[in-house]
């Protein structure tokens, strides 16, 4: 199977360089009224009017071949599991556990006591946690601290 996605890489990434190097070659629309007053870029390797018919088709043709390989590139990478049918509707849905809110109402800041504590492997265990500061309340900013004092007056 990865070789079938790698081949499909390699026909994809070829064909949109060969569709780009068709679109560079291809002659704009006015290119035929500029051949038409002496400057001679109507004389092609396919002939006045081939060149505009082949190039044409032959991008439409690496067109065709860059979507098909796309669309198959993007069957290849959805990630169907056979076990689930039926709509994501029907499924229950999956909650994250409610957190808890004491009595007070006041909101609880978590200390570092309760969480748990990652340990390297091979070193000792602490037999007891540190126990952690105490939290404080935040403070108002000084007015000093706020820039105020430090505009000139006039």
């Amino acid at each position: 199977m990865n070789l079938l996605l790698n081949l499909l890489v390699a026909v994809q990434i070829i064909s949109a360089l060969v569709m780009i190097g068709l679109v560079l070659i291809q002659h704009g629309k006015g290119a035929d009224m500029g051949a038409s007053f002496g400057s001679g870029a109507s004389g092609s390797l396919f002939g006045a009017t081939g060149s505009a018919n082949f190039l044409s088709r032959s991008t439409a043709v690496c067109a065709a071949v860059f979507f098909l390989c796309t669309l198959a590139l993007a069957y290849t990478s959805n990630d169907r599991t056979s076990g689930s049918t039926g709509s994501v509707l029907d499924r229950p849905a999956s909650s994250a556990p409610a957190a808890s809110v004491p009595a007070t109402g006041a909101a609880q800041i978590p200390s570092a006591a309760s969480a748990p504590a990652t340990v390297a492997p091979g070193a000792a265990v602490p037999a007891t946690p540190a126990a952690a500061p105490a939290p404080t309340a935040p403070t108002a900013p000084s007015p000093s601290a706020s820039g105020a004092g430090a505009i000139p007056a006039k």
